[in-house]
């Protein structure tokens, strides 16, 4: 049995392989294989906001039997998550042999998970690789909620947990929000329930529902026709549809305006990706951005002003 260090994995969501490659090419990382969603390079591991997770230590581990694949992982290490692209029978009887692991459904605001976690798959028969470090700590980096199917008027609000979740920070009781392009009211609701107020911005009316919840108030505007500089928010929240490039300007006169503590919203793609734009969002001091499970084509900024502090000190 041997072993070989090699460059990174970058794990897609299902359908979005193509603007993961693209987004490494622009980054001058090249693609030696696709194993399922899980593109292999020899490149060092870079951040890429396309993947779902990144496996930033892989070895690959020439094996003769499950037994012996098996021992191979427990040798480096207890917790291992499983991408299973092919060879599907015999990964699960190396996977059997490990220590039970299970995929936890999260119930929202519970924090996401500190264990440590490697990832691994087959990459033949007598081939494995595997990463004992990667940037998610859900398993295969998909961070699954035990949704609520009463209360939010649409699937939406998951994003919003989502993001929170991975962030490790959630709007708190005393806090103003402000939803742009809200209706019918999915991340209000979900603002809401955490107790914090929030002012719901959209010409259209919110969800009944929504809009009788306590420190729920709407504002029949338009959320490229507010001023920021007549605003104050803790939590600037956006999950309006819009073209990139002009959410990419309206987030920009709010940081310029100094008018939110932080800043979460959704960055949607027609047709193409927009890399040029996505790129404009990423170098944003104290921003972030990546793609999330309940992501369709579209990826997560995140900014803070603690942040953007923080990067001007250095």
């Amino acid at each position: 049995m041997s072993s070989v260090e090699t460059g990174a994995a970058y794990l897609a969501a299902e359908g979005f392989e193509l603007p993961l490659q693209e987004e490494l090419a622009r980054l001058g990382v090249q693609v030696s294989q696709w194993h399922g969603r899980l593109a292999l390079t020899d490149a060092s591991p870079v951040h890429a906001a396309w993947a779902l997770d990144i496996w930033t230590d892989p070895r690959l581990i020439e094996i003769a039997s499950v037994k012996q694949g098996a021992s191979a992982l427990r040798a480096i290490q207890r917790n291992w998550s499983l991408y299973a692209a092919d060879f599907h029978r015999r990964a699960a009887l190396i996977a059997e042999n490990l220590p039970p692991l299970k995929a936890p459904v999260t119930v929202f605001p519970q924090p996401a998970p500190t264990g440590h976690l490697g990832g691994w798959t087959l990459l033949s028969p007598d081939l494995l690789l595997a990463s004992p470090h990667k940037t998610s700590p859900f398993v295969g980096g998909e961070c699954r909620f035990e949704e609520d199917r009463v209360g939010p008027p649409s699937r939406a609000y998951l994003k919003l947990w989502e993001a929170c979740t991975r962030l490790g920070l959630y709007p708190s009781p005393g806090e103003h929000c402000m939803d742009l392009g809200a209706s019918p009211g999915g991340w209000s609701w979900a603002i809401a329930k955490l107790g914090a107020s929030v002012e719901a911005i959209d010409k259209a009316p919110l969800d009944l529902a929504v809009a009788a919840m306590p420190g729920v108030t709407w504002r029949g505007e338009s959320a490229f026709g507010l001023d920021p500089k007549a605003e104050r928010v803790d939590w600037l929240f956006s999950d309006i549809i819009a073209y990139p490039t002009r959410l990419l300007t309206l987030v920009r006169s709010w940081i310029a305006a100094g008018a939110a503590r932080r800043i979460l919203c959704t960055v949607k793609f027609q047709g193409e990706t927009d890399h040029d734009t996505a790129e404009a969002f990423a170098a944003i001091e104290g921003g972030s951005l990546g793609h999330l499970v309940h992501n369709k084509h579209e990826l997560t900024f995140f900014w803070s002003a603690d942040r953007a502090a923080s990067f001007r000190r250095v």
